[in-house]
């Protein structure tokens, strides 16, 4: 049924080092499809594999729930009743309910995958609109990145374990499906530039956090490319641009409510108070409640 539970075709009982991986409690589940919104698409399992060596998964009675996979790095292959398709960098595979598959990572370049599981009453048409739109289960598209980024958010909504959660998880995944339907409408245009899908997938996100090693993965480069490209573009590193984006919310904070420092901090993305204090100190040359006096 997910990504741990199925029968692999190859070992994942150490994972895969830097994985992301979300699986909703089988109660929670039920319990969201009965309600507005999550009853109409729910997320059930959502994942990040890079470089995912000795994946697979073969389900000859197909899965209970629609399956996305994002290839963004690396190459492998699905084999279903329409038969038997390359994945390459950029490719979108579509598995519908209950249809029988295989797939798994090529042994000398072992993918890299963003996955997601969903279920719920609008999930049958929109799988098929976006299988219609591919014409196949394997569609490609030419900037994977804006998926992969969703799928992200996907797993980010999950994790938090709330009812809330859960509906972003679902307006992040529609909008993924979205996306791939939309895809086999549209024009080649210029390739997207790297650098700018990875910073705005970091301004969408803030003040979570996002590995370099994922961000990088994301937009289809290495961390060391991205790493040097991002300074030559941006200006800094990804980690130092992620940090301007948690400390320039706090200051919107600080400026515009009266809630504690470290209710801030919390806010922000820092777990301690006092090393939130350190940054925003370091950054700006006063500290949070110094800075709040001043503009008040």
């Amino acid at each position: 049924m997910d990504e741990t539970t199925a029968e692999p075709t190859g070992s994942l009982r150490d994972g895969f080092a830097g994985q992301r991986m979300v699986v909703v409690p089988r109660p929670a589940v039920n319990a969201a499809l009965s309600r507005p919104v999550t009853s109409r698409l729910m997320v059930t399992d959502a994942g990040f594999f890079p470089h995912a060596a000795r994946h697979g998964r073969s389900r000859p009675a197909g899965a209970r729930e629609h399956i996305l996979l994002v290839c963004t790095g690396g190459t492998g292959w699905c084999h279903t009743t329409d038969g038997r398709f390359d994945v390459r960098p950029g490719d979108v595979v579509l598995l519908p309910a209950g249809a029988a598959h295989e797939y798994g990572a090529a042994d000398d370049d072992p993918w890299t995958l963003w996955w997601l599981h969903m279920t719920g009453g609008d999930t049958d048409e929109l799988a098929a609109a976006a299988r219609a739109a591919a014409g196949g289960p394997v569609s490609h598209l030419r900037d994977p990145a804006p998926v992969a980024s969703l799928v992200s958010q996907v797993i980010d909504a999950l994790d938090d374990g709330t009812a809330g959660g859960l509906i972003r998880a679902t307006g992040a995944a529609w909008n993924a499906l979205a996306i791939v339907v939309a895809t086999g409408r549209r024009s080649p245009g210029p390739a997207p530039d790297p650098v700018e899908r990875a910073v705005e997938h970091l301004r969408a996100t803030s003040p979570r956090r996002t590995s370099v090693a994922a961000l990088a993965a994301m937009v289809g480069l290495s961390t060391s490319q991205l790493g040097a490209r991002f300074r030559t573009q941006v200006g800094t590193s990804p980690l130092q641009y992620q940090a301007g984006l948690r400390l320039a919310r706090a200051r919107e904070l600080l400026d515009a409510t009266d809630i504690p420092v470290a209710a801030v901090a919390q806010a922000c993305g820092f777990d301690d108070p006092l090393y939130f204090s350190r940054q925003f100190a370091r950054t700006h040359g006063v500290s949070p409640s110094a800075y709040r006096t001043r503009t008040a």
